[in-house]
């Protein structure tokens, strides 16, 4: 019992250490297990966090992205903003109304009134200078002849077109500055003028010459143009009743040369003869018949400015016109004026000065453009377009004709647009180059002299027209 209980006892130390050790590896094995447990979710919690901030960090970019897009968006509708922020204007024609021109009611050419009366050149030119105006030019000379010249003879009608005859022949003679005694000079004048009257019957008539009472002037001073008026307003009115403009128009400035005395003369460095009197002209396209003609007198008051000319010149031009399409330059084009004449059944087309505020920026930029590009604008009834003409610079126009992007596949690769309005923009300048005056005249003299010139071109016109 005792050797069996001493062998029992001493193999217990043995196996309580065994147990024992078997507890600590298992201990060992669940704190391994545990620690690996806790490692694995720190790690997990961590991947965790990872996703997130890496969540966090998507929407912020993503954020980022949508605040530069809302930028970009926000700059380009800047971009396409009139500089005013009363006009917003598309790069597309997508919600651009289509042009349909309205009938004009016109037969273009001259009238049937014009066409009737005319069988040679002489009846086309009695057509202007009509009875009416010689028989009232004959009476106010006459009554200042009376008052200053001694010993005055009448003139008669017949008489006073052989002075109109004279002062043409001059011009076509081409007698700059030519005194009156050497073209009555029968050693090197020319014999028709000394057959159609004496040199002193000229010079008295020159003198004499009124197309006005003189003494019934006072209260018609506030005129400018008063001394002429009368006269000026029946000839430009044949004007219209003669002819009938075709469906394109031009509008712009006439400077007639003229260096005498006269309180409403024009000083315009642009111009080649830089010193004149200005008129304004609305021209037909075709023929370059001047259709309507305003001579501009100054500002209406000395401490007033006529505000926006340019519109109130157009539409004084075209006024009773419809289905017309008008070409001007940059002083007259706006966008106003563009909407006033679509509410009057006619288009524009035009240059555009940059410092209009109706104007969106982008169209303004020319640095860094490709040489001969188009940059196209729209609104419902308007196309703008910017055009390279040269490296730096670009040119702009306003269009209510012209509502698509079209670009000729030529050449520069030059818009509709501006190939239009090449077209028409000549039709005064033609005018300018009908003739010349060459005498130092009377400012009103002067005037009549240029519109004998006018009478002369206008005649020929319609009776080529008619017979040729």
């Amino acid at each position: 019992m005792n050797s069996e209980y001493e062998d029992s006892s001493a193999l217990s130390p043995v196996e309580s250490g065994d147990e024992e050790a078997e507890e600590v590896s298992e201990a060992e094995t669940e704190q391994l297990g545990s620690s690996s447990d806790s490692d694995e979710d720190e790690s997990g919690e961590k991947m965790d966090e990872t996703a997130a901030a890496e969540d966090e960090n998507g929407r912020k970019m993503d954020e980022t992205a949508a605040a530069e897009d809302e930028n970009g968006r926000e700059m380009d509708e800047t971009a396409w903003t009139s500089k005013n922020g009363k006009i917003s204007w598309s790069p597309t024609d997508a919600e651009t109304f289509r042009y349909i021109p309205a009938a004009t009611g016109l037969i273009p050419g001259p009238t049937r009134y014009a066409t009737s009366r005319i069988v040679d050149p002489i009846s086309s030119f009695a057509l202007l200078l009509t009875d009416e105006i010689v028989q009232h030019i004959v009476s106010m000379t006459n009554l200042h002849g009376k008052r200053k010249i001694p010993g005055w003879r009448d003139i008669d009608a017949e008489e006073f077109r052989a002075y109109v005859g004279l002062l043409v022949l001059s011009g076509v003679y081409r007698s700059k500055h030519e005194s009156t005694i050497s073209l009555w000079s029968e050693k090197w004048g020319r014999s028709i003028f000394r057959a159609t009257m004496s040199q002193k019957r000229f010079q008295h008539i020159s003198r004499a010459l009124r197309f006005d009472d003189k003494l019934s002037r006072p209260p018609r001073r506030v005129d400018k143009l008063a001394p002429f008026r009368k006269v000026w307003n029946m000839w430009t009115h044949r004007l219209e009743m003669l002819f009938s403009p075709d469906r394109d128009l031009c509008v712009d400035e006439q400077l007639v040369s003229f260096k005498g005395r006269c309180s409403f003369r024009q000083y315009m460095p642009k111009k080649p003869a830089k010193y004149g009197i200005k008129i304004w002209a609305a021209c037909d396209v075709k023929t370059s018949y001047a259709w309507r003609l305003q001579v501009y007198t100054g500002k209406p008051a000395p401490d007033r400015v006529e505000v926006n000319q340019g519109m109130r010149v157009v539409l004084d031009m075209t006024e009773g016109l419809q289905g017309h399409v008008v070409t001007c330059d940059n002083f007259f084009t706006s966008c106003a004026l563009a909407d006033e004449l679509l509410k009057r059944k006619m288009a524009l087309v035009g240059t555009i000065r940059q410092n209009k505020p109706e104007l969106p920026p982008h169209l303004l930029q020319a640095k860094k453009r490709a040489l001969f590009s188009s940059i196209f604008a729209f609104t419902k009834t308007r196309t703008l377009v910017s055009y390279t003409a040269r490296r730096g610079k670009n040119v702009l126009l306003l269009s209510t004709k012209h509502r698509r992007p079209d670009v000729s596949t030529e050449g520069k690769r030059k818009p509709v647009i501006i190939q239009d309005y090449n077209k028409c923009k000549g039709g005064v300048d033609k005018l300018d180059q009908v003739g010349v005056i060459t005498h130092q005249l009377r400012t009103y003299l002067f005037i009549l002299a240029h519109i004998f010139l006018s009478e002369i071109y206008v005649s020929f016109m319609f009776y080529v027209f008619l017979f040729c």
